[in-house]
């Protein structure tokens, strides 16, 4: 007689809004300024998934 495999859950795919492209961002205050660019930079922090985006003013 075979062995007998247990069956795994398929992964369901994403469906949350960050993952098709709609952020929440929000502006981060901790870090306003760059040291490399030596300028003020904005950054911008999405309050679901946490990704970072930076704007150089």
């Amino acid at each position: 007689m075979g062995e007998i495999l247990p069956f795994k859950k398929p992964k369901a795919p994403r469906k949350g809004m960050c993952q098709h492209g709609f952020h929440k961002w929000e502006v981060c205050k901790a870090k306003q300024f760059d040291v490399k660019q030596g300028r003020l930079v904005t950054v911008y922090r999405c309050a679901r998934c946490g990704k970072e985006k930076v704007t150089a003013h």
